[in-house]
């Protein structure tokens, strides 16, 4: 074999080794993203559970706002709905209309002494909290995996791997602002 053919192959050789080591990458960061999703998808599913459990609560005061029962009703089967399909863009908006109904859930109770006073209520509104908590935590881990994820896939020379295997941009996991904003409580009340 001539010495130009073994370099030859030697380059050769450099460049699959090369692509093999950006594909074994490629696949250690699409599994980070899928690790972090099924991380909020089971948050999801433990809060999704636990959401008809505080309405009953609430629904049992006949008073309650009921209309608010319903939004925070019709925002958690949304959720389920983006959950089950893995639609990012459509679970932030979803999510965030059922942070809102819960938000005022959580600011309508204080009208309701008894309800507020309620074990069962008080166990509820801590573990959802507590889920809502995990769940933005949760959402960071994601978003940063999908970043490292996003990032890698556009560099060179990865992308041009990561084009040839069909990689594509994976969505963030956002919150319109006005669903991130605060409860307003002067409504609420009617003042």
């Amino acid at each position: 074999m001539s010495i130009s053919a073994a370099v030859l192959l030697a380059l050769v050789l450099l460049v699959l080794l090369y692509g093999v080591v950006i594909y074994n990458a490629l696949v250690r960061l699409r599994h980070a993203v899928d690790r972090a999703w099924a991380n909020i998808d089971v948050l999801l599913k433990q809060r999704h559970d636990e959401l008809p459990k505080l309405v009953e609560v609430c629904r049992q005061y006949a008073q309650f706002e009921q209309a608010t029962l319903a939004r925070v009703t019709e925002a958690r089967a949304s959720v389920a709905k983006a959950r089950a399909a893995h639609d990012v863009a459509a679970l932030g908006a979803a999510e965030g209309a059922l942070r809102s109904g819960l938000g005022q859930i959580f600011a309508v109770v204080e009208a309701y002494p008894e309800l507020r006073a309620n074990e069962h209520f008080m166990q509820l509104q801590s573990r959802i909290t507590a889920l809502e908590n995990a769940i933005a935590d949760r959402r960071e881990w994601l978003n940063e995996a999908v970043n490292v994820h996003n990032v890698r896939i556009e560099q060179f020379p990865d992308l041009v791997v990561a084009r040839l295997l069909g990689y594509t941009r994976q969505p963030l996991l956002q919150f319109a602002s006005a669903e991130k904003a605060d409860v307003d409580l002067r409504a609420l009340f009617g003042g």
